[in-house]
């Protein structure tokens, strides 16, 4: 399968910016209390100018409205997101399993919607970011749910259910993912020439991106790479939970699980 450039958005971060960091697949849900206390104490001791989360905050997204639902784990995670926007500018960017998060949520949490991909500028270099689910060419049968999830009408359709249904059918896709993942079923991974043709045409140097669950720096051709974000799952052994920091030093991984415990 063959995928052409998208168009970019551009991002130039302010010049006072001197650490940003990336978080992305946290897949927070009600069932991994370990992740979700490990995140908000995340957002409420990072020191970063700006916090950019590349999708998969949530482990699945079934509405905007479920923010209304009393008590709901929507509203009580952005309960968090809220707070933290108000330290910090926050951006957000849909992935695979929060690509229904809509206006309401960005609005409601006060954070801003990123379009994928998203071009940042950080001081003099050009970094490229991404959910990473777009290059991941060789999974066809996901690219073509892709194009019909990401469709007004098939979003329309699946909108007007009930919550409750809509409730119901992610957790059936969730028993289908989780029986994936016990059955040892490999998913594919970022296609590289489609990621050097995405970074030639950003005129960047580094695309930074999760998705794929395994996080690893890849050097795709000279002088340009991609950075794999981890995932995240605090009650794991070992376990994980990490941010990518961008300062003008560079790029370092931070791992918090052990910040998290030992405070």
């Amino acid at each position: 399968m063959t995928t052409t450039v998208p168009r970019f958005e551009e991002l130039a971060a302010p010049s006072h910016w001197r650490t940003v960091e990336f978080i992305s697949d946290l897949h927070l849900q009600a069932s991994e209390p370990a992740t979700v206390a490990a995140w908000q104490h995340y957002l409420q001791t990072t020191q970063a100018d700006a916090l950019f989360i590349l999708g998969d905050l949530f482990e699945v997204w079934v509405g905007d409205d479920a923010l209304l639902e009393p008590g709901s784990f929507e509203a009580q995670g952005c309960a968090a997101l809220k707070a933290a926007a108000q330290r910090l500018p926050v951006y957000f960017m849909h992935g695979n399993r929060d690509f229904l998060a809509g206006a309401a949520f960005l609005a409601h949490c006060g954070i801003t919607g990123l379009s994928d991909p998203t071009v940042l500028g950080f001081g003099d270099q050009r970094f490229l970011l991404s959910h990473g689910d777009l290059l991941c060419l060789d999974d066809v049968d996901y690219q073509r749910f892709r194009v019909q999830a990401r469709s007004e009408a098939w979003q329309t359709q699946f909108l007007s259910q009930p919550l409750a249904t809509r409730r119901a059918q992610a957790r059936g896709i969730r028993e289908e993912s989780e029986a994936r993942k016990q059955s040892g079923a490999t998913y594919a991974d970022v296609d590289g020439p489609a990621a050097i043709a995405w970074l030639q045409a950003a005129r960047a140097h580094t695309l930074i991106h999760g998705h794929t669950h395994r996080p690893a720096n890849h050097m795709l051709a000279p002088g340009l790479q991609r950075v794999v974000l981890s995932d995240w799952d605090a009650a794991a052994l070992p376990p994980r939970a990490e941010t990518l920091r961008l300062s003008r030093a560079g790029l370092e991984r931070i791992a918090l699980v052990p910040m998290y415990e030992r405070s």
